[in-house]
């Protein structure tokens, strides 16, 4: 048990005074009368009122000693623990096009790359992550956060349409990358998710790749889809029907880029090859970068508190019931 505030262990001096002024008081208030002789007392019954008569002060003081203790704020002993900080800031690229509505991954592509997304976010929460997301266009939908609750939701929202439609992944990693190179960060990362060849932008993905190199932003590239054929929804008088598309994945710009910026590209076929994928991202990206000790206070002042409380009421209680003065 350690005290935040000791000092106050200084008004404990109060109590000297307090009970020489109690002792002085009491001989001062003893009433006397003048008697031939005191035999025919000594056989009267004591009152069990005079052996309670000092209860109330002590009471008091045993108020106000807790009362003090109190106020010097009692800690549980420190628990020295390590904390350590990852020092990562990272930016999740997401493909929108209108093929991330191919069900090859269940329910679809985008829908299972939010899914994952959402439990590689929920278990990094030392991390500042943000979200770029991009068909034609791009644009940053979170930047750079450690609010793990804004960001969820503003991934939940993430649908196809919402922007026009086309797959501009030069510009998705470009604008992650502007995000991302004025970052302190130890370790800075973008994770790029795509289902197709870039068709779309001024920025082609190899520019937007030197890019990130120049600033020491590291890519992980990730290629969603089945081999060979997927099948797409298509809506045909007033249903839904499926048809088989090619899966065109241009894993040859995505491997440079991974490559170039010293991360590492991924082909993902299915939800499960997803999941490990963010896995394998996850334990790579464990750059710890300071380690510190700190202790953990449990304040308990309470107790006391509530036994200074309990002495008070006791003293009021018997100064107006048994030990009531009458004048």
């Amino acid at each position: 048990m350690i005290f935040a505030n000791p000092l106050y262990f200084w008004l404990l001096l109060l109590l000297i005074p307090m009970i020489g002024w109690y002792i002085w008081k009491l001989r001062k208030s003893q009433a006397s009368f003048q008697i031939s002789a005191s035999q025919g007392f000594d056989e009267a019954p004591v009152s069990y009122k005079v052996y309670l008569r000092h209860l109330p002060f002590a009471f008091r003081v045993l108020c106000l000693i807790f009362l003090i203790i109190a106020l010097a704020r009692p800690q549980s002993t420190d628990n020295w623990e390590n904390s350590t900080t990852e020092g990562i800031d990272i930016m999740m690229v997401m493909d929108t096009s209108s093929s991330m509505l191919a069900e090859d991954f269940k329910p679809n592509r985008l829908e299972a790359a939010k899914e994952v997304a959402a439990s590689f976010i929920a278990g990094r929460p030392n991390d500042n992550i943000g979200l770029v997301v991009f068909a034609r266009e791009s644009y940053t939908l979170c930047p750079l956060t450690t609010d793990r609750a804004a960001l969820m939701n503003l991934l939940k929202d993430v649908k196809i349409g919402m922007i026009e439609d086309g797959t501009a992944i030069g510009h998705g990693l470009a604008n992650a990358v502007s995000r991302l190179k004025d970052s302190q960060a130890k370790s800075k990362v973008v994770i790029l998710l795509t289902d197709g060849v870039n068709n779309s932008g001024e920025i082609t993905p190899l520019t937007a790749g030197e890019i990130a190199k120049k600033y020491g932003i590291r890519v992980y590239t990730v290629g969603v889809g089945a081999k060979g054929t997927a099948p797409y929804p298509v809506q045909v008088a007033g249903r839904i029907v499926y048809q088989n598309i090619l899966v065109d994945i241009d894993e040859d710009v995505l491997t440079q880029i991974a490559q170039m910026t010293g991360g590492k590209y991924f082909r993902a076929t299915n939800k499960e090859a997803l999941k490990r994928i963010y896995e394998e991202i996850d334990q790579m990206e464990k750059t710890k970068i300071s380690v510190q000790e700190y202790s953990k206070k449990q304040e308990e002042f309470l107790p006391f508190a509530l036994l200074a409380l309990l002495f008070l009421l006791l003293e009021l209680l018997l100064r107006h019931t048994l030990l009531r003065n009458i004048p």
